[in-house]
């Protein structure tokens, strides 16, 4: 399993609780395929406390990508929701649990945070 993928998911279960999901609960399955194969991530979010395991059980939501694409999310080299708007990553289920637990996905390791530009008023 690729690095940052192994790395993302046990920094979720080392956490124990995020308080960016203390008002959500429920369960997430990320399913990696790469041919013929699949490797399961189960992720348990019980008002913000967080359990990961590697399960094939039943879940609210079921995201299914490339072991390629997630390690480019959990380096922060892609946007989970753009994946999923291309078509890249398929979401089964309720999607309102991917887009609250999309703010754990590490940002753009070369952004430098948000940008305003302010022009001149004119007159």
């Amino acid at each position: 399993m690729a690095d940052a993928t192994m790395r993302f998911f046990e920094d979720l279960d080392r956490r124990g609780h995020e308080p960016l999901l203390a008002k959500t609960s429920g369960t997430l399955r990320f399913d990696l395929h790469e041919g013929a194969q699949t490797r399961h991530w189960m992720l348990r979010i019980d008002r913000g406390r967080l359990r990961v395991t590697q399960e094939d059980l039943d879940a609210d939501t079921v995201v299914g990508t490339s072991p390629t694409l997630f390690e480019d999310l959990a380096a922060g080299r892609e946007h989970g929701i753009a994946a999923i708007l291309r078509g890249d990553m398929t979401v089964a289920g309720d999607p309102r649990l991917i887009v609250q637990v999309e703010r754990l996905f590490p940002g753009d390791p070369n952004s430098r945070g948000p940008r305003r530009v302010f022009q001149p008023e004119v007159r």
